[in-house]
């Protein structure tokens, strides 16, 4: 066994061991400390297929921003342990169920012929000069950009439609309506009064 499968097999348990870690801690602080760890770990087994811009881009969007915001939003709200295990046993037999089909599945794609070592070797090693940055960018502005147009469309829509639901009118609260206040004229807020001036005595 070569240095380069040891070290794949060493993320490769990390990171499973780290993933069945988030779904089981019991607290909420640790799933996502755990969830960091699966996020290293698969940015090194990005770097062992030598693509070392999207390895970069894990730890610095996943780990560096998301994860860190969900971290603070986990470590500042009052979450109800007790209300989030309501209910787990009663599905756990048919989590379980549904686990090993999935586990049995991928057992059977793996371990198909073609899927086999012969079949897809370690990828060739580059030159020095090599930029991987360069190549994606050529694959995604090229070859993928119609997919790639479509996926930021989708975003799109779905951040609108996150703002949508955020700016609906909630019972019991106050909004100002833009549209009112900007026709709005003079004579709705201001009003001339005459008073005759009076006499000191």
């Amino acid at each position: 066994m070569s240095f380069p499968d040891i070290i794949f097999y060493f993320f490769s348990t990390v990171l499973v061991a780290s993933a069945l870690g988030v779904i089981t801690a019991r607290n909420p602080v640790h799933s996502a400390l755990l969830l960091v760890l699966a996020f290293f770990t698969s940015a090194g087994l990005w770097l062992l297929l030598e693509a070392e811009f999207l390895a970069i881009t894990l730890v610095l969007v996943y780990v560096g921003a998301v994860m860190v915001l969900f971290l603070f939003v986990v470590m500042m709200l009052d979450i109800n342990l007790d209300y989030l295990r309501e209910g787990f046993w009663k599905w756990f037999p048919f989590g379980a169920f549904l686990a090993l089909v999935m586990a049995t599945e991928m057992a059977a794609v793996l371990m198909g012929k073609q899927f086999g070592a012969d079949q897809m070797p370690a990828p060739p090693a580059r030159a020095a000069d090599y930029s991987n940055t360069k190549e994606l960018g050529r694959l995604i502005y090229t070859e993928y950009v119609y997919a790639f147009e479509l996926a930021a469309v989708i975003l799109l829509v779905a951040i609108v439609a996150a703002i949508a639901l955020t700016l609906r009118q909630r019972i019991g609260t106050k909004s100002m309506d833009v549209a009112k206040q900007v026709a709005v004229k003079r004579e709705d807020r201001i009003r001339m009064v005459s008073m005759p001036s009076e006499k000191k005595e």
